[in-house]
């Protein structure tokens, strides 16, 4: 029998984390009552009428007032809202509405809790993996996960993509204002490629994603959007995605997904142009594991196992970077991959933004 010595318990310690352990309960049970305010409405109808009670608030949104005020309870325990015991009314404070209620907010976050709602209905999956060490397919998720990615990192790429990211690029703006030949690989639902369209009217856009209902949904966006006349969408690999001679290529948000990001790299280099530029984007992270171990890594290292790391796992070579791969990592697979350029060129509290040249 080994020899151990236990250590003393601190109570305070303790006690600190019990307060700890069921704030994060609280948090991952109301994730789905956040998604139920969404979908629903009330934190929009909030936002536009200002303090109601649940009467009110159910009146305006079409709802059971029983519910509603139970969710209002919620929220208000949260500290998502606002209570006035002398008025019986909830409020949703300016602050809060630039998360919840405002898509047009650089810092709304539906679609994290979406993402969330995703990634609880994989866990047997995930949990199953663990177990087998084989991966999980991107195509393989809860079907909301798709959505909730796109409504989470459209925001950011909304306030930064053409405003700082492209400027930040060497002359890469200039080339999109005279007309380039553009790759948007991992595009998902289209986000990315449609900004940049409609930003760079002068310009054709290519994007392209494996997962093909990804596919049929950026078609539709970018109908919708009216930009189809110079965006293409197909379904297609990094390591095969077809053209050659693109004057800027850009993966945001998944080279750490793939199971080959060397293979990736290489196949950039190779149908870009000789002056071209590859731009990549990232989820922030420091090349320490200890400079991680903050509230921003412990988002991204949790949907980096339910999410980044089985779909790579999933795929040939399977190397696995994970979401919080760290710009050592990702230079190295850039060079690997035959670039001889590497460099930060933006940076925000969620991404790093990398500029790639031949």
């Amino acid at each position: 029998m080994a020899n151990q010595t236990m250590r003393a318990i601190d109570e305070a310690r303790l006690n600190a984390f019990i307060e700890r352990a069921i704030a994060d309960a609280g948090a991952a049970m109301s994730a789905s009552l956040v998604v139920i305010g969404d979908k629903l409405g009330l934190y929009r109808a909030l936002h536009r009428g200002g303090a109601m009670t649940s009467s009110e608030l159910a009146q305006a949104t079409g709802t059971h007032e029983r519910y509603v005020r139970e969710w209002l309870q919620n929220q208000a325990a949260g500290g998502y809202l606002t209570y006035d015991p002398a008025t019986g009314r909830y409020e949703l404070p300016p602050e809060q509405a630039l998360m919840l209620a405002d898509e047009s907010s650089p810092l709304f976050a539906q679609g994290l809790f979406q993402i969330i709602e995703a990634v609880f209905a994989d866990e047997p999956r995930i949990a199953q993996a663990f177990r087998t060490g084989e991966g999980v397919g991107w195509h393989d998720h809860d079907g909301r996960l798709y959505e909730g990615t796109e409504r989470f990192f459209r925001p950011s790429y909304n306030a930064h993509l053409v405003s700082e990211w492209i400027p930040a690029l060497e002359g890469v703006e200039k080339r999109l204002q005279a007309g380039a030949r553009v790759a948007d690989v991992g595009c998902g639902l289209g986000a990315s490629t449609i900004l940049m369209a409609q930003a760079y009217p002068a310009s054709v856009f290519r994007g392209f994603d494996y997962h093909e209902g990804s596919i049929r949904g950026a078609r539709e966006r970018a109908a919708a959007a009216g930009v189809e006349d110079r965006v293409e969408f197909g379904v297609a690999t990094a390591r095969e995605y077809p053209g050659e001679g693109y004057d800027f290529v850009a993966f945001f948000d998944c080279l750490h997904d793939m199971g080959d990001p060397v293979g990736a790299a290489r196949h950039v280099l190779e149908t870009l142009s000789p002056e071209g530029t590859w731009m990549i984007v990232e989820p922030f992270a420091y090349d320490r594991p200890e400079e991680n171990l903050n509230p921003i890594g412990r988002m991204f290292y949790a949907a980096s196992t339910m999410l980044c790391t089985p779909s790579s796992l999933a795929q040939e070579v399977g190397l696995g970077l994970g979401a919080q791969a760290g710009e050592r990592r990702i230079a190295d697979v850039v060079r690997d991959g035959g670039f001889t350029r590497f460099r930060r060129a933006a940076e925000t509290p969620f991404n790093l933004v990398y500029e790639a040249r031949p």
